[in-house]
């Protein structure tokens, strides 16, 4: 993994790359670690090998977050000790181009590559979760399904709806998806979901959350941006599917402290960074994910996300 000494850097480079290659996406300290077999892991949250091979959604109950009375809300340290769940991010899922370059193909993901990772999921018996049993299971000890993951995908590609979600049901799995208000069915080199799309995708079951207007950087906010950037993507998207939006995405995983309160202000029950340590006073608005990186092998993706939800 990128030690979080190098991550500026890695960050102000990443960016450069990405916008150059029409990726709007996020910045992640994953792992190259070597490979392991899946049935030589564990899984972070139930401590077994995953046997179960059948895999899907979990029929636990998932109520609107906030009829969960604040005084059966967590503290700060019930959540932190609770195991983590997985929680992956992606981007673009496409075969890669003859432009792509070699940072841009960590975030754009081949579409055989995606089909794999998605069988391996199935066949090690994992489940999905969407946020709303996410934040039940944080702030209320609620039941998860053996061996829980979380599937996010960032900006709101059209490719998540055309070949993501196809194959997430083709599991019986369901997904988050934040969605980059700005780029609503925009079309070009990248096209991106409009809103018939979008409202598709949460009368399926995925969950639909706010990834900001156009992708500013949240540490960067003053002014009215929080109202363009947060306020309206919310309006925007609940009007479209018809339901309270809850749950924002950081633009590159960044955040600081001065964002959390806000975004509870605003409306907001949780948010998702990537894979900095999580805030020791308001740990549901920086619920970590890894990018689940283009270029690895299933094996890879595997041992890789064990490894980096296997702690607290």
């Amino acid at each position: 993994m990128f030690s979080r000494q190098t991550l500026p850097l890695v960050v102000a480079f990443g960016l450069s790359v990405l916008f150059a290659n029409g990726l709007t996406g996020c910045q992640s300290k994953g792992s190259g670690a070597t490979e392991t077999t899946a049935d030589s892991v564990k899984t972070a949250v139930s401590g077994e090998k995953p046997a179960d091979k059948t895999a899907g959604t979990t029929t636990v109950a998932t109520p609107d977050p906030t009829s969960i009375p604040a005084n059966k809300i967590a503290d700060a340290a019930t959540i932190l000790a609770r195991p983590q769940v997985p929680v992956l991010c992606y981007h673009q899922i496409r075969d890669w181009r003859a432009s792509d370059s070699k940072t841009s193909k960590d975030y754009i993901i081949p579409v055989a590559a995606f089909k794999e990772q998605m069988q391996m999921l199935a066949d090690s018996g994992y489940h999905t979760i969407l946020p709303n049993q996410l934040y039940a299971y944080l702030t209320t000890g609620a039941p998860l399904p053996k061996n829980p993951v979380m599937l996010t995908f960032d900006d709101g590609d059209l490719d998540q709806y055309t070949v993501a979600a196809p194959e997430l049901e083709k599991h019986g799995f369901k997904g988050a998806f934040f969605i980059m208000t700005v780029a609503i069915g925009r079309h070009g080199k990248q096209p991106y979901m409009d809103k018939t799309q979008i409202k598709d995708l949460s009368d399926r079951g995925h969950a639909i959350g706010a990834h900001t207007w156009d992708h500013h950087n949240v540490k960067k906010y003053q002014g009215d941006d929080w109202k363009i950037q947060v306020d309206e993507p919310k309006t925007k998207l609940e009007g479209i599917i018809g339901k309270p939006v809850k749950y924002f995405a950081y633009p590159f995983g960044l955040w600081n402290r001065e964002a959390l309160p806000e975004l509870k202000k605003r409306g907001y029950v949780a948010a998702f960074t990537l894979a900095d340590k999580r805030d020791d006073t308001m740990p549901l608005y920086t619920i970590r994910r890894i990018i689940a990186g283009g270029q690895w092998k299933a094996k890879t993706f595997y041992r890789n996300m064990i490894q980096s939800f296997d702690s607290k």
